[in-house]
């Protein structure tokens, strides 16, 4: 307890909190059409296939908005972002309520959903941009841990759809975001590791190995957790013919495990490194996946397995982000933003995998096993990499050096 009270002095806690609250309800909103998936499939009599293209909308949408959000981040700071970007939603989510009747405005929906999946650069810049290096993994998976607003999404949204109607819960998620609003305007404070920087030192990123090594990884991790988390409750209704509702129960208890481990993930880091942490759950990942596809109908023990994979998911998660702030010490907001875009763009691979599988195999197990494939691949190419990392920007296992001379000199080049 001492430790941690001590990890909240050196930051800014307030800053932290509203960061969390803006993640945890900007994700809830970001999920909402993959929570409601059985009730939109049901209405519109979706094929396998457009299951899996209606879920997938909304991640590949919100995906392509992370890097354009962290930019403006920059420019008008990382609070004035969250706001502006909160206002946009509000607005979406009326549009949803008002004139969602049909496929094609439930994929127009899916696009602007999407504006809320933009949070996430900011969101852990915003939190963790008070805090010492030597804190960077548990301040941001701290922020992170709103991706817990999938809980909250497939917890409330498929109730509150059977009683009133799936399209009623766009607006009553509209009044929803007024709180973060009011929290982020009031509590939050802009780090002093705000730089101006020209356009192309922002984006400088883009043209390194590191980044897109990086993105990779994301693929696996959070686009794991997202699109899993968006297509477990058409899973669990179609594969166990279990209610809408207990559909959304089982995902949340998978998506609450992935949500919790992130801020083990990036304490793990902090101690034991980020690459060593990376490689143990990208293990984890890849072998339950596997498993999860092989489980047939056995309800209880595939829930497990989600459980169990979701938890790798989101220390993975956190890991990751521990070793950005050490690699892009200057433009960590960016450098997420483009990492988590690129990375989040994989979360869309899984629905459409899982959608064709069982269109033209008659079984999930192909998906499972090609995002598994896709996992074995991206592992060995992150021990092939963190050689040269912990020769020059980190430490053994991935830790933070004790200065920051280094990574700075380092991004420099």
């Amino acid at each position: 307890m001492s430790n941690f009270k001590t990890f909240l002095k050196s930051g800014h806690a307030p800053t932290l909190f509203a960061s969390f609250l803006y993640f945890d309800f900007t994700f809830a909103i970001w999920v909402l059409n993959g929570a409601m998936a059985p009730f939109i499939s049901e209405t519109f009599h979706l094929s396998p296939a457009q299951k899996g293209f209606m879920v997938s909308v909304p991640i590949l949408a919100g995906a392509l908005m992370r890097f354009p959000l962290g930019i403006l981040s920059q420019y008008i700071g990382r609070k004035s972002a969250a706001l502006v970007e909160m206002g946009l939603i509000i607005l979406a989510l009326a549009y949803g309520y008002f004139f969602v009747n049909s496929l094609d405005t439930v994929i127009t929906m899916g696009v602007l959903l999407g504006i809320a999946g933009g949070s996430f650069g900011i969101a852990l810049s915003l939190g963790s941009g008070w805090f010492p290096p030597k804190y960077k993994g548990l301040a941001m998976g701290i922020a992170g841990a709103g991706n817990s607003g999938t809980v909250l999404a497939v917890l409330f949204a498929p109730p509150l759809a059977a009683k009133f109607g799936w399209q009623t819960v766009y607006g009553l998620a509209a009044f929803t975001m007024v709180i973060p609003m009011i929290v982020m305007a009031i509590a939050a404070k802009e780090p002093p590791d705000r730089e101006h920087q020209t356009f192309r030192e922002h984006i400088a990123c883009l043209f390194e190995k590191d980044g897109w090594a990086f993105s990779l990884i994301y693929v696996i991790t959070f686009g794991g957790f997202i699109g899993l988390a968006n297509f477990l409750p058409t899973y669990f209704y179609d594969q166990f013919k279990v209610t809408k509702v207990e559909a959304g129960q089982l995902t949340m208890l998978a998506t609450l495990m992935g949500s919790a481990t992130r801020v083990v993930g990036g304490w793990m880091s902090d101690r034991w490194g980020g690459v060593n942490a990376l490689t143990a759950v990208l293990a984890m990942v890849i072998v339950s996946l596997v498993i999860c596809g092989t489980m047939g109908e056995q309800l209880a023990l595939t829930t497990l397995l989600f459980m169990f994979c979701f938890g790798a998911l989101g220390a993975g998660n956190g890991a990751l982000f521990q070793l950005v702030p050490l690699r892009w010490p200057l433009t960590t907001a960016v450098a997420g933003s483009m990492i988590g875009e690129l990375g989040a763009l994989g979360g869309g691979f899984i629905p459409n995998a899982m959608g064709q599988s069982k269109q033209h195999f008659g079984t999930y197990f192909y998906g499972f096993l090609a995002f598994a494939a896709l996992g074995v691949i991206v592992l060995l190419m992150l021990r092939v990499m963190q050689i040269r990392w912990t020769r020059t920007w980190a430490e053994k296992g991935g830790r933070a050096r004790t200065t920051g001379a280094t990574a700075a000199a380092y991004q420099g080049r």
